[in-house]
């Protein structure tokens, strides 16, 4: 049985080289401004007539390139993230610390990506890069390529939730350029309004010691370093 390989696939291994025409349209230039598009206003506002009058083009004429807007999403997120960090070699824990930092960072320059879903594991090269990337951090250890695989997995997880959480805070909080701890603070304020003890006792408790009001500790530092933590454990227990 022969797996059928999508169009964009092709395209981004280098396999069908149609829509990389060296013209003053191409497929790179589509798909970075798209991306503009999609950091300046989100991806719904994303249209393909939209991008052609971005790119002073007929509508027509981006479909030499990308069949429809699900196959330019695809490129988006392969594109969008850019190459991997450079990493610490000597120490996994920092390495693999400077490389969710990095990860994350990518979700708040590119939040429309944690709304893009392909329904698959990643296939792309891009993304694949980054993958390839958290997987080296552990070079150094014991650990199997399946505990390496699991633990990059998971910290990626974490990542994503917590990127996920402080996108919907965002796009809750009113006015422009609102940033993550002024829609902390929101949050904050309203969970503080209508949580009561008599319904909701231990939520109302962490809200009177002001833990949602976005002035306390790190909260994605504080995560990433419990999962940290569990990953040493591992690492720790494969030295035995």
């Amino acid at each position: 049985m022969t797996t059928e390989i999508p169009r964009t696939l092709r395209v981004l291994w280098g396999e069908d080289a149609a829509g990389r025409r060296t013209q003053a349209l191409s497929l790179e230039r589509i798909v970075a401004s798209a991306i503009a598009i999609a950091d300046a206003d989100g991806i719904a506002a994303l249209s393909m007539a939209r991008l052609a009058e971005r790119l002073g083009s007929a509508p027509m004429s981006l479909y030499r390139y990308v069949s429809n807007k699900d196959e330019l999403l695809i490129f988006m997120t392969d594109a969008a993230p850019g190459p991997p960090p450079e990493l610490p070699a000597a120490d996994w824990r920092a390495a693999l610390e400077a490389w969710a930092h990095a990860l994350r960072g990518v979700y708040f320059a590119h939040p429309w990506i944690l709304q893009v879903a392909t329904g698959r594991p990643p296939l792309e090269p891009g993304q694949l890069a980054w993958l390839d990337r958290g997987l080296s951090c552990f070079a150094s250890t014991t650990l199997n390529e399946r505990d390496r695989v699991e633990s990059v997995l998971t910290v990626l997880n974490y990542v994503r939730g917590e990127a996920q959480i402080a996108a919907i805070l965002l796009r809750g909080a009113a006015g422009e350029g609102a940033d993550p701890i002024g829609a902390q603070h929101e949050y904050g304020d309203l969970l503080a309004r209508f949580v009561r003890p008599d319904r909701f006792p231990w939520l109302a408790a962490a809200s009177a010691a002001g833990i949602f009001d976005g002035g306390g500790p790190d909260s994605f530092a504080w995560g990433l370093s419990r999962v940290l933590d569990g990953i040493a454990a591992v690492v720790l227990s494969t030295k035995h």
